[in-house]
């Protein structure tokens, strides 16, 4: 998988090196509960914590067949631990969760990695308004479960879009991050924006594998660039930022000579090579579908590359803003983000009274929702082009 993205080494593996006996320790005399653990970076933290003994680690997601895999994988893999291991489908948003969390037996650290994560939820008002819910909403009910019930640390993963947000999702994680600023008063709170994660649930790059079980072409954007960590390094970094980050830290990956910018198109053609296969570019959709039936006897397979115009897309990546500091010294290849706590409890309770003003009416738009937004994040450089990646192969 590395020599797909561009790299030979591991991006983390000197920094959890140094802190290794500090981890197992810290993890070995812990309990932990991850939210939406089935996902991905879910999955990824959740194998991280369990290959170091905790005292009790619970997994929350509404995917029950995703628990189900992650139980199977991290069985085949570790085996098993002396301490509570045990995956509950349920959504964080019930009154189910809600009974769960009054009755467990308390926890240490609160990991929340439940997202609405794709750019394409912001094509219709009610996915929009559902992303709103996810990404904002239940973090703050969360976080405040955890202070009731004295849990120790939260962490919440952030994104990369969050720095100077073009799309209403990375805009909901810079909203989302100002709720747990408000909430940094009352509990230990640390987060982290990382980048693309290869191969993750719905990426583009797991696409890549279902084109070719399905015998169907590639499509793939080849102006558009992004940094990719690996699955075990999304979690990793993760619990780094869970154990060693300080109140309002926010963790992200260093741009070093380990972490490089690859376009969409590029991967496309280093991953057909490493199948065995050369990549041809078509003109259109049409053509990528009818080459289907001759193309890869001759071990070639149809690829559509062409430049991005659906909204919300950001041609490249960033991590943090001018006006943010950054301590660059503590880690090898981990940048840390410091917040002072800054009062927002206006803009805050504005918003959270805005949505539920549209959601008591049942009829909002998303022209509403984007002026909210930019009401929020002054500098929100939203722009609306029409187009969704639905409307795409």
């Amino acid at each position: 998988m590395l020599e797909l993205i561009g790299r030979n080494t591991a991006l983390f593996s000197t920094d959890v090196s140094q802190y290794e006996d500090e981890i197992v320790r810290r993890v070995s005399t812990s309990r932990f509960l991850v939210l939406g653990g089935a996902g991905s970076i879910g999955q990824a933290v959740t194998k991280e914590i369990f290959k170091r003994n905790p005292k009790t680690l619970h997994v929350v997601d509404l995917s029950e067949n995703n628990l189900v895999e992650l139980v199977r994988d991290i069985r085949s893999t570790f085996g098993y631990i002396s301490g509570d291991f045990q995956t509950f489908a349920l959504d964080i948003g019930s009154v189910e969760y809600d009974a769960f969390f009054e009755q467990s037996g308390g926890y240490d650290y609160v990991l929340n990695l439940s997202a609405l994560k794709h750019v394409r939820s912001e094509k219709d008002p009610f996915t929009l308004m559902r992303m709103i819910d996810v990404n904002v909403f239940n973090t703050d009910k969360t976080i405040a479960q955890c202070i009731e019930k004295g849990v120790k640390k939260y962490f919440c993963v952030s994104t990369d879009k969050a720095a100077n947000p073009v799309n209403m999702m990375g805009a909901s994680k810079r909203i989302m991050e100002m709720f747990l600023m408000k909430r940094s008063r009352e509990i230990s709170i640390s987060t982290a924006r990382f980048a693309n994660v290869a191969f993750s649930d719905g990426s583009l790059l797991h696409g890549f594998n279902q084109r070719l079980l399905k015998n169907q072409p590639i499509a793939a954007p080849n102006d558009v660039r992004r940094y990719f960590v690996t699955p075990q390094e999304s979690g990793e970094l993760c619990l780094m930022s869970t154990l060693f980050g300080d109140n309002r830290d926010i963790f992200f990956p260093k741009l070093s000579e380990n972490l490089h910018l690859i376009t969409f198109s590029d991967i496309a053609v280093r991953y057909l090579k490493s199948r065995g296969l050369e990549a041809y570019e078509c003109e259109s959709e049409d053509e990528a579908r009818a080459l289907m039936a001759t193309l890869p006897k001759e071990g070639k397979w149809p690829c559509l590359f062409a430049p991005s115009d659906t909204t919300g897309e950001k041609d490249f990546e960033e991590f943090y803003t001018d006006s943010e500091v950054l301590d660059m010294e503590r880690f090898d290849n981990l940048g840390v983000i410091k917040n002072e706590w800054e009062s927002k409890e206006d803009l805050t309770n504005f918003f959270e009274g805005q949505i539920v003003q549209m959601r008591e009416k049942k009829r909002w738009s998303k022209g509403e929702i984007v002026t909210l937004f930019k009401q929020m994040i002054p500098n929100f450089l939203h722009e609306e082009k029409g187009k969704y990646l639905d409307s795409k192969m």
